[in-house]
């Protein structure tokens, strides 16, 4: 809107005023006093400080508490700021006090709306509403007051859109209409306001941008738009009108883009604050040139490179809070000259270095924030020595090494200490024990050695002390008994041993008493808990601690979560538990408890986990566990637990596992039981159950392992369960099952560990749709009553290397190819129909042998062999015609062979034509290549389908040997890749020859290689510890199969990060058989030296000798690497006598040596990621006999599925990783 069309509407408004909507009123003293009696008087709260206001007294008037008069008698000022008033305004008559000149009602009660009277106040200069519980609408009316000049409506629960006639005021220096529900007009109706000097808006619902009138508000010196939902950019206009501005506030926006340099225009500015926006760029230089700026807030915004050295010009700075930004520099030595600065916050950046020694120079301040960073060094008495008005220091989540200075001693103000998750190392300074005024202490995760020093058992005012994840040993003094007024100790994952003081009972305040994973023995104390009423957080797990716990432990019935796993703790549990309605997760497997469960505990609304297996628990499972709504581990397994499986545990739906395995329960399974939808694992095996399985029970789709198994269960099969897709594995061995196995079992398509049906009573055929289950590892059908021929179709199922089919009564041949190949007699005895030219089998003959079976095995055969056979005769015929072409005899033959590679021979019934990978690639142009290796190189290929393909374009030298050297190398990959099925291995789609080149079609990988994914963004980002240990299990199995599953077994020999690709889903393949060789296991296998550096097994280079165990070192390499996210040969030694690992890195702390850019792994992950740098360590063994194979790895990982750290990760060293036995 443009000046003349404000000036026009400003004009208007005006002489609309002059025509005064109010009736004019004239008013006596008596009237004026008259119409304030009646608003008292309608006040639901009227103070004693108003009883002046009274008919008996109206003749005194001006002499009334709050009121003011003018010089003709008139009341002209009401003063009733905080006048505990509650009522509204709706009753006061604006017009009897027309003369008014002041009204102020400030901190009071006041609410409804503001009555649109207010603007019959022509002579109003000063209005405060301020601090009441006034609503609705701002009333326009109030732009009728043409003297005001101060307007103050903060915090009032104020809602609809801010009224563009307060901006007609224009005598007004004073605006804040903060703190309400305010929403965003159109500003383009406001006018500029030319006097005001203090405008408030913050703390509303504010959207959208800038409002653009303010810029024109030339004379601001106080703005604050903060805590709004305001975005785009803040204008350049801001920084180059508004150069009287002293104080500058746009924290808790959207505001984006970076900080203009111009900034440094503001140069009165005494305080900034821009944090918590979308701020980004570099921070300007020039805001080193606000010499007058005492407050610098760009918290939390995306602000990086460095942290600018003009800092250090503002000389009367006291506050600076950077963190939560992206900065990456190391911290300005120039800092140190801002001598004013009492508070410093720096953390959540990407900092680098070590403390700069002017830092020392901050003698004032109180408020120290380095923590999240990645700042290493030493922590030099020097710096600590000199900051002796410390009240809290934060150096916690970096790289700190050294001692921790004993001059911490002399920071006596200090409240807060946090230097936790660093590498600091050597004895806690006793020097520490002199802080009296210390709150909080904080050294977990660290280095430390040596005891817990006496004076820190003498901290009265010490309320948190966390000392866990050291090493650090010695007993627990009684003297831990004068820390009265600590409310969270944890001194869990060292080595501290020996037996509770008593004096721990008298702990009065305490909350939170961590002490697992430690060496303590002997009883806990027995009062430990009377007298302790909101003790919330008790761990004791993983000691040595015996005999029963403290029957009062839980007497405040506060106990939100309790973990005394892996102890040897006896008795009964106490009483008091029951009513512990709070309780959040619980843990007592792996002890000795004996006494009833039935009734140890009560209803528990917020129960997610609990866990009693391991013990000697009897009695019966209450109904009640059916009211813990949010429960999602139930474990009551491998105890003596009686009774029927409540029906009631139905109720249960957001339960994710149920195990009660290895008890004596009776009865059937309830069928409630299929109402868990969100279960993954029930486990009710080795009891006394009876009855059929409940057919609902395939509702449950998100189940993924199931074992009924050693029971008594009766009746068939469901076919149902062909609807649980998610399986993984299912048991039901060990029963009385009966009649046909289903074949909608063959629609378990990701069914990998096992399918165990045998010791049942099971009749019929082997249904043919099993050989769907080609993910499928391990099937166990024996003992049961099994009749005909084994399906061809099983042949399918190229992931299995164990299975037994023995004591049915199966007849015909046995298939000898797949996975069948390698058979013993044991997985086929006692079918005495059965034949096989398996040793301990009767020899099928023509007689013996039907001929229906030996249809399908010609069949069979056939299918195999004869692509094999045409990749062979395609290649003879290549090579013929490349040498006809050679010596130019006949020119036809060789228009003959082009024709040929027109066509590319696949084994997945496509079809590509040569010329349109050509034409995908323009003839290969190199702007296609994706990589290259030794062997040639990979161009990617969008074919006329729209499928994207991968190319390997495989050079031959003129010279006629290394031709056919080459050639038989192709001929190798393709016959071994036509027959793998793996979903860990790249698929082969196609392959030819044309003019003296090979080529082979493999299926594309959008993510491209595993070394390009954990070296890049992807590593830090997206390649979580769960996608790791998903990669090497994945790894482990496609190299399990090629040793194992393949005949005769293959040995990659060269497995390396490069050539793992992986697909979107992060799914490793196994790539680049180019130098792969059949392994035939009766000979040397003699042979040059292949493989990547880094990778390659310490005796391949020595000895010359490749052999399976070759590829087992360098998976391990790998399976480090992955873990560390970097490659671990600072962790390997060749030299070393008995193990690649150096001996100083021993002691090594695992933290340590996994990859820093990510979190430390808890939980079920952390356990699977120490498995597999164990294994990785196991497999880089220099011995080669001494490496575990690769089945035993690979079935290792599958079974480590729902395993629990046994110790906490922080106390694991590589050493206690090097047990690994094969």
């Amino acid at each position: 809107m443009s000046t003349i069309q404000k000036l026009s509407i400003f004009v208007c408004h005006f002489m609309f005023l002059s025509l005064n909507p109010f009736k004019i009123t004239f008013t006596s003293a008596r009237s004026q006093g008259e119409a304030l009696i009646q608003w008292k008087n309608s006040l639901v709260h009227s103070p004693t400080s108003l009883e002046s206001w009274s008919v008996e007294n109206i003749n005194n008037l001006c002499n009334w508490t709050s009121v003011a008069c003018d010089s003709a008698g008139m009341v002209s000022e009401l003063n009733l700021l905080s006048s505990n008033i509650n009522g509204t305004l709706s009753e006061l008559d604006f017009t009897s006090i027309a003369n008014l000149t002041r009204f102020d009602v400030k901190n009071n009660s006041l609410n409804g709306p503001i009555p649109v009277a207010i603007g019959s106040l022509s002579k109003l200069v000063y209005l405060d509403l301020s601090d009441n519980y006034f609503k609705g609408n701002i009333p326009s009316e109030l732009g009728r007051l043409p003297e005001l000049r101060y307007l103050n409506l903060f915090n009032n629960n104020l809602s609809g859109t801010i009224t563009y006639q307060v901006s007609t005021l224009q005598k007004l220096w004073y605006l804040d209409l903060s703190c309400n529900k305010l929403d965003s007009p159109d500003w383009s109706k406001f006018l500029a306001m030319p006097l005001l000097r203090h405008l408030s808006l913050a703390n509303n619902s504010l959207t959208l941008r800038f409002p653009g009138f303010i810029q024109d508000c030339r004379n601001l010196t106080f703005l604050d738009l903060s805590v709004n939902n305001l975005t785009g950019p803040i204008p350049e206009s801001v920084f180059t009108n508004l150069g009287q501005l002293q104080y500058l506030n746009l924290t808790n926006n959207s505001f984006q883009g970076p900080l203009s340099p111009n900034i440094s225009k503001l140069s009165k500015l005494i305080n900034l604050h821009l944090g918590t926006n979308k701020l980004n760029g570099p921070i300007p230089e020039s805001i080193g040139f606000l010499s007058d700026l005492e407050t610098l807030e760009l918290c939390e915004n995306s602000f990086e490179n460095k942290i600018p050295s003009s800092l250090g010009q503002l000389t009367k700075l006291q506050k600076l809070d950077l963190h939560s930004n992206r900065l990456n520099s190391t911290i300005p030595f120039e800092l140190g000259s801002c001598s004013n600065l009492t508070f410093l916050a720096l953390a959540e950046n990407k900092l680098t270095g070590e403390l700069p020694l002017s830092l020392s120079n901050l003698t004032k301040i109180s408020e120290l924030g380095l923590s999240h960073n990645l700042l290493s060094g030493e922590i030099l008495p020097s710096l600590i020595s000199n900051w002796t008005n410390l009240i809290s220091l934060q150096l916690q989540f970096n790289s700190f090494t050294g001692k921790i200075p004993p001059e911490v001693g002399l920071l006596r103000k200090l409240n807060l200490l946090y230097l936790f998750n660093n590498k600091l190392s050597g004895p806690i300074p006793s020097e520490i024990g002199s802080l009296e005024n210390l709150t909080q202490l904080d050294l977990s995760t660290n280095k430390l050695l040596g005891s817990i020093p006496l004076t820190l058992w003498g901290m009265k005012n010490l309320k948190v002390l966390q000392l866990f994840q050291n090493n650090l040993k010695g007993t627990i003094p009684e003297d831990i008994g004068n820390l009265t007024s600590i409310l969270y100790l944890s001194l869990d994952s060292n080595r501290l041993y020996g037996e509770l003081p008593e004096s721990i009972s008298w702990l009065t305040n305490l909350q939170g008493f961590s002490l697992f994973s430690n060496k303590f023995s002997g009883r806990i104390p027995q009062e430990f808990g009377r007298y302790i009423p909101q003790l919330n957080y008790v761990s004791f797990a993983n000691n040595s601690f015996s005999g029963e716990l403290p029957h009062q432990l839980c007497s405040g019935f506060a106990l939100e979560m309790f973990t005394v796993n892996g102890n040897n703790f006896t008795g009964s549990l106490p009483a008091c538990l029951r009513n512990c309605s709070g309780l959040n997760r619980v843990r007592l497997d792996g002890n000795q408890f004996t006494g009833s469960i039935t009734n140890a505990f009560g209803v528990h609304p917020n129960l997610k986990f609990i866990n009693l297996m391991d013990n000697q628990f009897i009695g019966e499972i209450s109904p009640d566990w059916g009211e813990c709504k949010i429960l999602t581990n139930l474990r009551m397994d491998r105890n003596r637990i009686s009774g029927e499986i409540p029906a009631e545990l139905g109720k249960l739906t957001e339960l994710q596992l149920l195990t009660l395995d290895s008890n004596k329960l009776t009865g059937t399974i309830p069928s409630e039981l299929g109402n868990l939808k969100k279960l993954f694992k029930l486990n009710l095996s080795n009891n006394h159950l009876s009855g059929p399985i409940p057919r609902n029970i395939s509702g449950l789709l998100e189940l993924q392992f199931l074992d009924l198994s050693k029971n008594s269960l009766t009746g068939t099969t469901p076919k149902e369960l062909g609807n649980c897709n998610k399986l993984l594995s299912l048991n039901l061995n060990h029963n009385k099952l009966s009649g046909d196995l289903p074949g909608e079992l063959g629609s378990l398509d990701v069914l990998q560990y096992s399918l165990d049906l045998s010791s049942n009573s099971i009749s019929g055929k082997i249904p043919p749709e099993l050989g769907r289950l080609i993910s499928l590892e391990n099937i166990n059908l024996s003992h049961n009553n099994l009749s005909g021929e084994i399906p061809t179709t099983l042949l399918q199922m190229i992931s299995l290397y164990s299975f037994d089919f023995s004591y049915n009564e199966l007849t015909g041949s046995v298939p000898i190819a797949g996975p069948f190949q390698n058979a013993s007699q044991e997985a086929f005895a006692g079918n005495s129909g059965l034949c096989a030219n398996i040793k301990g089998l009767p020899p099928c003959d023509s007689v013996s042998t039907s001929k229906s079976s030996r249809r399908h095995t010609i069949k069979l055969v056939l299918g195999i062999t004869l692509p094999v056979f045409a990749v062979l005769a395609s290649t003879v015929a290549a090579s013929f015609a490349c040498r006809h072409q050679r010596n130019q005899l006949d020119k036809e033959a060789e228009g003959r062979k082009f024709e040929h590679s027109e066509s590319i021979w696949n084994t997945i019934e496509r079809r590509f034509k040569f010329g349109d990978i050509v034409k995908a690639t323009e003839d290969f142009n190199e702007r296609y290549c994706i990589g290259k290796g030794g062997s040639g190189s990979v161009y990617i290929a969008e074919l006329p389908t729209g499928q994207v393909v991968a190319v390997k374009k495989l050079n031959i030298p003129d010279s006629i040997d290394i031709e056919v050297i080459n050639r038989k190398s192709f001929e190798n990959e393709i016959l071994m890749l036509t027959e793998v099925r793996h979903r860990n291995i790249i698929k082969l789609h196609g392959s030819c020859s044309h003019k003296g080149l090979m080529y082979l079609v493999y299926e594309y990988m959008a993510r491209g290689s595993l070394k390009s994914a954990l070296y890049g963004e992807e590593g830090r980002v997206e390649l979580g510890w769960a996608k790791r240990v998903k990669i090497v299990q994945g790894l482990a199995h496609a190299v399990a199969y090629l040793h194992h599953d393949c005949f005769p077994p293959v040995i990659h020999r060269d497995i390396s990060l490069s050539n793992v690709l992986l697909e979107a889903g992060f799914e490793p393949k196994l790539s680049d058989f180019g130098t792969a060789r059949l392994l035939d296991p009766n000979s040397s296998n003699w042979t040059a030296v292949v493989g990547s550096y880094g990778y390659m097994a310490p005796e391949l280079a020595l000895t010359m000798r490749l052999t399976d165990k070759c590829d087992v070192y360098s998976f391990g390499v790998v399976a480090l690497e992955v873990m560390m996210g970097r490659h671990p040969g600072e962790l390997l030694n060749p030299l070393s006598s008995s193990s690649t690992l150096s001996p100083g890195n021993r002691e090594m702390c695992l933290k340590d040596l996994l990859d820093q850019r990510l979190p430390p792994p808890t939980g079920k992950i952390a356990e699977e990621v120490v498995f597999i740098v164990r294994m990785g360590l196991a497999c880089t063994n220099i011995e080669a006999e001494s490496r575990p194979t690769m089945c035993l790895l690979a079935q290792e990982l599958s079974a480590r599925t729902q395993a629990c750290l046994s110790e906490p990760l922080g106390s694991i060293t590589v050493s206690k990783l090097t047990k690994y036995q094969k």
